[in-house]
């Protein structure tokens, strides 16, 4: 259960569509689930306002399900699951409802929540081989709950391409950047735009790039104001954040 689901039990409570003893029956979970593999934090959508994430690496395939399955049937509606090999879809597959893309290794149990925050969040890559890294911030930005437009292959190898997009990138409420190499592409944007920025370097580019490392430092020296940077290939952290800055106070506003 995350803030908004606990909203509308409150809102129905309130007119009169859920009975007290009905809502107190969906809050009566405990804070964790002890499921022998993992420790379920069945709560955290009510404290952080997004419910727990499944970091599918490293995890068996029978893992992964054991854990989606729990979450699912304690009431998350959506179980979003990042770095899932293709074996471990099949199996989940199985048993769950499961959305699957082979590009970002994002699984998605349930539904994605529809769009309800601020505005858009643009995901931007330098070139077409950031689209892994790419892929799971945008799909991982939709299924909390935002509109994402990808504006893919933009890198300032052609910079032409990205300021003849600059009417995209002007209407964002959020910015995420992502470029291997010497990783430009962040400072271009967040020198154009009046919205925060979030740099995501990739491990893409050749031999002194470093997995990564030259780009990641590139973006942590950009001299335009207003970029963040998170850490090498973090698609996820980067779409986790754009989709708080996109949700900011919306409640109180709504």
């Amino acid at each position: 259960m995350d803030k908004k689901e606990l909203r509308d039990i409150l809102t129905d409570v309130s007119n009169g569509k859920l009975s007290v003893s009905e809502a107190e029956l969906k809050f009566k979970l405990e804070p964790y689930t002890d499921i022998d593999c993992a420790k379920l934090d069945i709560h955290r959508g009510i404290r952080q306002g997004v419910n727990e994430v499944i970091y599918g690496a490293s995890k068996s395939a029978e893992q992964i399900l054991s854990v989606a399955e729990n979450l699912y049937k304690n009431g998350q509606r959506m179980v979003l699951i990042t770095r899932m090999s293709k074996e471990a879809a099949q199996v989940v597959g199985e048993k769950l409802p499961l959305f699957y893309d082979e590009v970002s290794k994002i699984g998605i149990v349930g539904e994605k929540k529809a769009p309800y925050g601020h505005g858009k969040i643009v995901v931007a890559t330098g070139g077409t081989s950031d689209l892994p890294v790419a892929e799971e911030a945008a799909l991982t930005a939709e299924a909390l709950g935002n509109e994402v437009v990808r504006l893919y292959d933009v890198g300032v190898a052609g910079l032409h391409r990205l300021l003849n997009n600059m009417d995209v990138v002007m209407d964002a409420q959020v910015v995420i950047a992502i470029a291997g190499m010497e990783g430009a592409l962040a400072s271009v944007v967040g020198g154009l735009c009046d919205c925060p920025v979030i740099a995501v370097p990739t491990s893409v580019g050749y031999g002194a790039s470093f997995g990564g490392l030259s780009a990641l430092l590139s973006m942590l020296n950009s001299c335009a104001s207003g970029v963040s940077v998170v850490n090498i290939d973090n698609g996820f952290g980067a779409g986790y954040i754009a989709s708080m800055i996109n949700h900011q106070n919306w409640g109180e506003k709504s």
